[in-house]
């Protein structure tokens, strides 16, 4: 099948710099995910361009092109392109990328979880299965089908700790066969027996074992797996290679299985014992909050990747209690959110492109896969994004107030209902099914009514091509003031186009230019007040007397520097002069890690009319870069 898209992968790899530019490449549900040896021979626009590229992203040194749920059938046809990646190269470039506390656990958390989804998923079905078989009275709950059509689908749940020691080897680049087994000691049955009889235990006469059963845990393994990788290691290192082979899988198992289940193993339980609680509390007391918080705000996680980290939640709940109402019913209320707003953009809008990729987007993320339309129509356009969060949250509202919860992990669009089912009752099946009702109309109808503001040339009554003068008056909230911005760098000025980042080029958070810096400076554009300062140092909001709000934001990617080489000069409140130094930075340091093109945005944009840039040249602090009108 993979053969159709033979030209289209021929053209990625020419347009992301050629084969000898990509360390490394390996792809998820809707992106490629390239590591490269300079992204400055990467050409994103043209990638951009081609038919069946929504949308491309640089993050934490990944370059994402995103393509769709065929990725895989793309990926194979690369992968015959570049051969075998340059697993040293790219293993250099893992190490030198500088990531966050948060964004090394959240990759941790990704890492090993991702990959047992598909076997959640389809014990999911299963589950899902075997309930309407139940509800509609095919089958009895004493019979023999059930009873072995149960443990197709529990299987994967009971042994849940040996996919994740698995994975988690994988991830942390220890041996996956010796996590593999030291989990299946752990759930060993004789170890079971001894739970049961409920007598102390105790290895050698004397090291304690706390009596607890480890069968669908999933803190417990977690943790006995960090710690092998460290043990491990040491071995690899100490042990002579001649023995090896022998001495260090045997005290692998020793040492680990011991420290299992005396030590990491009880502690593991007890923080899922908390956890436990804490799930249990808020089903009680806040049973709205989880699916509201991912109802409304999950295309920012995706955006930010964080999501990866509150997923697995849901399966660490549903491996406690049973079901899941932490991720998976504000989950499917977003997505189909996002898919509703989509398709009402490809009835507003004028652009053949967009309305395109808004109908196949759109159906896309109705089943459960968001990327392609949040990427290539929902962010670039902002309103169906603030429309779909909205819908969302409201949907995610009704599934929390009403306690409605998953009873199996899967996907997370239409076909994931089925996942309702449980307990022998349809209950959360109808709740789902109306919050998700609810989700689809506040969506429609919120992005139908921005869409009469922001699908510009397009009449409210009757969706016909208007006059320019009659575009102003109904198309944009005009303010009457107007105002000029001077440079607040000296250097070289370009248009947005030319930042090189998708959130900037394309006027994601307003309009505006970029200059590339000459110097570590940068000074007040105009008289007004400093509204905003990043706790990072690299970003600076100020508000002119007339009204305009502007970003300064000094390179591309800087947050990551955490502060590293910024230096500004006010606060937040602070009262500024036109020319007034705003903050010092260190331009060559921080040239050495990242580029340092500045955007310098309009963020209220939508306010005025016109916000027009200068000609591109060079430019100084009392030169004026944009006209807003």
């Amino acid at each position: 099948m993979s053969k159709e898209y033979e030209s289209l992968a021929c053209k990625i790899v020419e347009y992301v710099g050629g084969k000898d530019n990509v360390n490394d490449v390996y792809h998820c549900q809707t992106r490629l995910r390239f590591k490269l040896a300079d992204e400055e021979k990467a050409d994103q626009k043209k990638l951009e361009d081609l038919d069946g590229v929504s949308k491309v992203m640089i993050s934490g040194g990944v370059y994402q092109v995103i393509i769709g749920t065929h990725v895989k059938y793309v990926f194979e046809e690369i992968e015959k392109l570049i051969g075998p990646r340059k697993a040293e190269a790219g293993d250099r470039q893992e190490k030198s990328e500088k990531k966050s506390v948060m964004g090394v656990i959240i990759d941790f958390v990704s890492g090993t979880f991702q990959p047992v989804i598909p076997a959640l998923s389809g014990a999911g079905m299963v589950k899902a299965l075997l309930a309407l078989l139940v509800v509609f009275g095919l089958i009895s709950t004493e019979s023999q089908t059930y009873y072995i059509l149960n443990f197709f689908a529990d299987g994967v749940f009971y042994f849940l700790p040996i996919m994740l020691a698995f994975t988690e080897a994988q991830k942390l680049k220890c041996n996956p066969i010796l996590a593999a087994s030291v989990a299946a000691i752990m759930l060993h049955p004789n170890w079971g027996t001894l739970v049961a009889a409920g007598e102390a235990v105790h290895l050698f006469g004397v090291v304690p074992l706390r009596l607890t059963l480890y069968t669908s845990s999933v803190i417990p393994i977690i943790l006995v797996i960090l710690v092998q990788s460290y043990v491990e290691r040491w071995l690899e290192k100490h042990i002579p290679n001649a023995v090896k082979l022998v001495f260090v899988p045997m005290l692998t198992f020793l040492v680990m299985g011991t420290l299992g289940l005396a030590v990491l193993g009880p502690i593991g339980s007890v923080v899922g014992e908390y956890l436990g609680v804490f799930f249990n509390f808020l089903s009680e007391n806040a049973s709205w909050a989880p699916a509201v918080l991912v109802g409304a705000f999950l295309p920012i996680m995706v955006m930010f990747g964080l999501h990866n980290g509150v997923a697995p939640l849901g399966v660490m709940q549903m491996a406690d209690l049973g079901y899941d109402s932490i991720f998976g019913p504000g989950c499917v209320c977003s997505n189909i959110a996002q898919g509703t707003a989509a398709l009402v953009v490809a009835i507003r809008t004028k652009e053949a492109k967009i309305k395109q990729l808004s109908v196949s987007g759109g159906i896309t993320a109705l089943m459960g896969i968001t990327e392609p339309v949040l990427y290539g129509v929902n962010l670039p356009k902002k309103y169906p994004l603030v429309a779909a969060m909205i819908g969302g949250g409201c949907g995610g509202l009704f599934a929390g107030l009403t306690h409605t919860h998953r009873f199996a992990t899967g996907s997370s669009g239409l076909p994931a209902v089925l996942l309702y089912i449980g307990d022998d009752s349809i209950e959360c099946l109808i709740n789902i099914c109306i919050a998700l009702v609810i989700s689809a109309v506040v969506t429609a109808v919120v992005t139908y009514l921005l869409s009469l503001k922001f699908e510009t040339g397009i009449s409210a009554e009757k969706g016909e091509e208007m006059p320019e003068f009659l575009q102003i008056e109904t198309g944009k909230e005009i303010r009457r003031e107007h105002g000029e911005v001077k440079a607040p760098l000296k250097g070289k000025l370009m248009t947005l186009e030319q930042i090189g980042d998708g959130v900037f080029s394309e006027g994601v958070l307003g309009q505006g230019c970029g200059i590339f810096p000459e110097e570590g400076k940068v000074y007040a554009p105009f008289e007004g007040t400093v509204v905003s300062v990043a706790d990072t140092g690299h970003a600076i909001g100020i508000e002119s007397e007339e009204g305009i709000q502007l970003l300064i934001h000094v390179g591309l990617d800087t947050v990551a520097l955490q502060g590293e080489g910024f230096s500004p000069c006010v606060k937040e409140g602070d009262k500024v002069t036109c020319g007034q130094k705003l903050m010092d930075f260190e331009l060559e340091k921080i040239a050495e890690k990242y580029p340092v093109v500045t955007a310098v945005i309009v963020t209220n944009s939508d306010d005025y009319e016109t916000v027009t840039a200068g000609s591109p040249g060079t430019v100084s602090p009392e030169d004026t870069v944009l006209n807003v009108r």
